[in-house]
């Protein structure tokens, strides 16, 4: 039976016939007879009939856990159902000489009937590059290579950074909770991620200043907890900062680290012109990068658009389970204790749902096309991924499979490879909208 809410969740009312309840009965009061002690009998020679009187509920639990996964099992093949995560056991009943009666509620994936995929028609996406992005490039390079220089002699300015100690406490709304204390803390008054309650507080302050305001929160905020909270702040102002940014010379180009897309190195340009010029290469690059990902995003919507069909609630949770877990991947990446980081993971969780629900649906339909098509991963197509991931990590190609085959990922990484053989297959036959053509 399905519900109204989702189509994809079923009910079963299974009853195991009273002589099979029986016999498994007897099996495991036979195990526990061999075991047990009970006063005036030699171990294993107590009648059954004490024994199950004795420890009725630990064979009763044995019985169930015995029988109720195997008739599942039966039910499940007998209806061709392919369950979805772990079914749900209610209503369970198991008196002796009784059947055993229970009701198991569980998801299965849906039937997902598809339209129209081929010739999809939509507008590919298309990224300018500018000379304001190379100057904004540029820009960035120049924040990177900045320096602080202590201020003494004046009170803080908007472009300054101020470090101070704070203490705060959550006035609203009123609740029990530890003070929240931050040590040197870095506030650049000018920056956009910078509440404006505090640049409000701490303009004019000087070095040794104490200043006391309250900062109320927006419902939004994505550190910690205190989204809609007002918290009063006690800062110890310990140094004023100004930000000196070099110059944009060619002994700038010569010292300058590239973008991370280009891997961060050390520029070898010995001009600014010189600099300039990698810098155009490698936003080509990143353009031309980002172009193919709108792309196909714009393809994958139209697709979507196309098809329309539930998706397993535990599929939707096991996604933002694992985007989750790439966040926190990321943190150890970068040396951070994600135990020690000011985030709400409860709401960073939730936070991911609706793009978990889009990424299911698009990897069940994606897994119908390539059943429909005949698209799987070849062994030459798992090869060269394999050497890719190697050459990333600076492994030998045997030293990942080893690990892939360990950690049992193996087959995710076939699954990812036909799902790029799908996409392909999508694009290929792809039509571009009338605007896109003029």
């Amino acid at each position: 039976m399905a519900t109204e809410a989702n189509s994809c969740l079923r009910e079963l009312t299974i009853e195991i016939p009273a002589e099979e309840v029986e016999r498994e009965t007897e099996r495991v009061t036979r195990e526990f007879a061999r075991a047990a002690r009970l006063p005036g009998f030699r171990p294993g020679k107590a009648p059954p009939q004490l024994v199950r009187r004795r420890f009725w509920d630990d064979i009763k639990s044995e019985v169930v856990h015995s029988l109720v996964p195997s008739s599942l099992e039966s039910a499940f093949r007998e209806r061709k159902l392919a369950p979805v995560g772990q079914p749900s056991i209610a209503e369970l009943t198991f008196e002796p000489e009784q059947p055993l009666r229970f009701k198991a509620t569980f998801e299965v994936l849906p039937e997902i009937e598809l339209g129209d995929y081929k010739g999809l028609e939509f507008e590919p996406a298309k990224v300018e590059l500018t000379e304001e992005d190379l100057e904004r490039e540029l820009e960035a390079l120049r924040e990177q290579a900045a320096t602080y220089e202590p201020v003494e002699d004046r009170p803080a300015a908007e472009a300054d950074t101020v470090v101070a100690s704070m203490v705060g406490v959550v006035t609203e709304p009123k609740e029990r909770r530890d003070p929240i204390r931050l040590d040197d803390v870095r506030i650049p008054l000018g920056a956009d991620s910078t509440l404006p309650a505090f640049r409000e507080a701490l303009r004019g302050v000087r070095v040794g200043e104490e200043r006391q305001f309250s900062v109320t929160y927006p419902d939004d905020y994505p550190q910690g907890d205190l989204g809609g909270r007002t918290v009063a702040f006690t800062a110890q102002v310990k140094s004023v900062q100004c930000k000196q940014l070099p110059v944009l010379d060619d002994e700038f180009a010569q010292q300058a680290r590239l973008p991370q897309l280009a891997g961060g190195q050390v520029s070898d340009a010995k001009t600014l012109e010189e600099l300039k010029a990698k810098l155009r290469e490698h936003l080509e690059a990143a353009r031309a990068q980002r172009e193919k990902e709108l792309t196909r995003q714009r393809l994958l919507d139209a697709l979507l658009a196309r098809h329309d069909f539930p998706v397993p609630e535990a599929l939707v949770e096991e996604q933002m389970n694992a985007r989750l877990q790439r966040q926190v991947r990321a943190l150890v990446a970068q040396g951070i204790d994600p135990r020690r980081v000011d985030v709400d993971w409860r709401r960073a969780w939730r936070a991911g749902r609706e793009a978990a629900i889009r990424e299911t649906r698009l990897g069940l339909l994606l897994d119908r096309i390539a059943a429909a098509e005949s698209l799987e991963a070849t062994d030459e197509e798992l090869t060269q991924e394999i050497e890719r991931l190697a050459g990333q990590s600076q492994q030998t190609p045997e030293a990942v499979r080893a690990r892939l085959t360990k950690e049992g990922n193996l087959d995710s990484i076939k699954h990812a490879i036909r799902s790029e053989k799908v996409i392909d297959f999508l694009l290929a036959s792809a039509r571009l909208s009338a605007s896109s053509r003029g």
